[in-house]
């Protein structure tokens, strides 16, 4: 039996299970683990300028396709804690992700050691398995077992600890005959699958809700298969947008309080009966249930037993992997369509176009400073079906979803339920791993660009070239506007002379400089007219030069985004509306 460190072993197991990449930030308690994959040479690594980054980047890696884990390496101490929040995004979205951390020797874990933190047990709450590993021949099969729980059911993330004495003492370990542990998931019956059928058969006026497990399990062709097949309007949550193309005749917008359509929530309540796959009812997407529920009857499908029953009792369920139901869903639906038993829904097809067509909020405005919607209506134009937005939290990711195009699963990644700021810019960059060739187009407001700006870096370093849509209200916007019922507007502004720039007129900071000093491109766009050439001249740098180009856009310093309290009271804003706005927006024209 061969003889190597735990770690050498480790690195073999990383490789069988396909791992080609990794993300982080090297120290003393993680340097064996670096020391093994500079030996082997097969895992490539890209250098965080900040742990959580490095965990975000990952993240980006892990969500860009079905199959990908991206894999961050953290030293002890805050190295460790530093990814807890990169752990909760992937735990809340379902996302699998590797987090290895070094760790003090085992025998000084409880005598006060430099940078020792039980990190295992910060990190239990939001990994599917957190755990120091203590002895080192257990170490190939914590990575087995880790991939195997990654895939397995919901995916989710694992950290695993190591000590760095566990990492350098030699164990007995042959790759030769490592084979991955099998994965399991559950899956609907036949007759699960007749029971669904038949209470849609039942309804009059029918959707699908599809949410994020879709693309999870790669099963967007057979959403839009069976949405065809019984002719059925499909409404994504904002993790399933794109399974079904935002221009499809079945497509009926989304539904919610913020990253939704008008003509989505208008359908939703239209509705009789509501298929939910892969979804989990989040109240951004439900709003109040006595509303969202009321004359409606539900099934819901679910790869996570637990997620059943957890916001409302549905009238059916099936605990299923997605791809798995939609596969006997669109069997039986096939046969039902072939025997001429499925109902006419023409008429409920029509009414949900005819809203789609009609309900739109304006886009078109001339004004200076831009009005976002604007900046959004200009990126249908310059970005082709292909692709791939990535954004986060804010007045950009809500107007984004309401205004953009998605054409494709994981058209859009998005830090769904944990919404960290600062996590895109290096979760662009871990899609641009994934996909080099992809059109990769970044989304923020400037205070999530300001959280971990310090990433372009990395992707100056290793040319990983995207186009970042840094949307500059110098404000916290969303919060602003949740300040409203409390008729203030106090700690979210982020104007202030910059004594540097003061062309900038009061916006304070100067991101052309920023992204200059880390060694990407910049463009900054003040006219409306002007966004056309500026993501133009954008896709040419960054094809030319191989770095991120931010293209930022002063816009004007309030705009209400349309959301509300339920689906059937969201507070649009077509122009500036109350004369407390209209007044604010006088005073801003500078800064406050």
């Amino acid at each position: 039996m061969p003889r190597m460190r735990a770690v050498d072993a480790a690195v073999l197991v990383l490789e069988r299970e396909g791992i080609s990449c990794a993300f982080g930030v090297p120290g003393a308690a993680i340097n064996p683990l670096y020391s093994a994959m500079r030996t082997r040479g097969t895992i490539t690594h890209y250098l965080g300028r900040h742990v959580e980054g490095a965990v975000h980047m990952a993240e980006g890696y892990s969500r860009a396709a079905a199959g990908n884990i991206g894999m961050c390496l953290a030293t002890s101490g805050p190295g460790g804690t530093d990814t807890i929040t990169g752990l909760y995004s992937a735990w809340a979205d379902s996302v699998p992700l590797l987090v290895v951390t070094g760790q003090a020797p085992v025998a000084k874990l409880h005598k006060e050691d430099f940078q020792a933190v039980d990190i295992a047990a910060i990190a239990t709450p939001v990994t599917k398995l957190a755990k120091t590993v203590m002895e080192p021949a257990q170490v190939p099969g914590a990575f087995q077992r880790a991939f195997h729980l990654m895939r397995s059911g919901r995916p989710g993330p694992v950290l695993l600890d190591l000590p760095i004495d566990v990492q350098t003492a030699e164990i007995e370990f042959d790759i030769d005959t490592y084979v991955p542990l099998p994965v399991t998931k559950p899956a609907a019956t036949r007759e699960q699958a007749e029971r669904a059928i038949d209470m849609f058969c039942a309804a009059e006026r029918p959707l699908i809700i599809a949410g994020g497990g879709i693309v999870n399990a790669d099963a967007a062709e057979l959403l839009v298969e069976l949405a065809e097949t019984l002719d059925v309007p499909v409404v994504p949550t904002l993790m399933g947008w794109g399974t079904i193309p935002d221009d499809h005749r079945l497509m009926a917008g989304m539904a919610g309080l913020q990253t939704a359509h008008r003509y989505g929530n208008a359908t939703v309540l239209a509705s009789d009966f509501v298929l939910g796959i892969g979804n989990r009812w989040a109240n951004r997407h439900t709003g109040g249930l006595e509303i969202y529920r009321a004359g409606r009857t539900f099934v819901h499908i679910d790869i996570d037993p637990t997620q059943i029953g957890r916001i409302f009792a549905p009238d059916y369920a099936i605990v299923s992997d997605a791809h798995a139901a939609l596969e006997r869903l669109v069997e039986v639906a096939h046969e039902r369509r072939d025997a001429g038993q499925l109902p006419d829904r023409s008429a409920w097809v029509a009414d949900c176009a005819q809203r789609s067509a009609t309900m739109h909020r304006r886009t078109d405005f001339p004004n200076v400073p831009i009005k976002p919607q604007r900046v959004y209506q200009e990126m249908n134009k310059a970005f082709g079906r292909d692709t791939r937005y990535v954004s986060n939290i804010g007045l950009s990711q809500i107007a984004g979803a309401q205004f953009l195009h998605v054409y494709r699963p994981r058209g859009w990644i998005d830090a769904g339920q944990a919404g960290p700021l600062g996590w895109t810019v290096p979760a662009a960059l871990g899609v641009c791993v994934a996909d080099p060739e992809a059109t990769v187009v970044g989304l923020s407001g400037d205070y999530d660009f300001q959280f971990l700006v310090e990433q372009l870096a990395c992707g100056a370093q290793f040319r990983l070239p995207f186009i970042h849509v840094l949307v500059n209200n110098s404000y916290l916007g969303l919060i602003r506007q949740a300040q409203r019922p409390f008729d203030m507007d106090y700690a979210v502004q982020l104007a202030f002379d910059n004594v540097n720039s003061p062309e900038l007129d009061g916006y304070g900071v100067d991101h052309v400089k920023v992204a200059e000093g880390l060694g990407c491109r910049a463009i900054r766009v003040r006219e409306p007219d002007e966004l056309a050439a500026a993501f133009e001249k954008a896709q040419a740098m960054m094809a030319e030069f191989r770095v991120p180009v931010i293209v930022e856009v002063i816009l004007e310093k309030i705009t209400n985004i349309a959301m509300g309290t339920e689906l059937n009271n969201v507070t649009e804003f077509e122009e500036l509306a109350g004369s407390t706005d209209v007044e604010m927006q006088r005073r801003l024209t500078r800064h406050t």
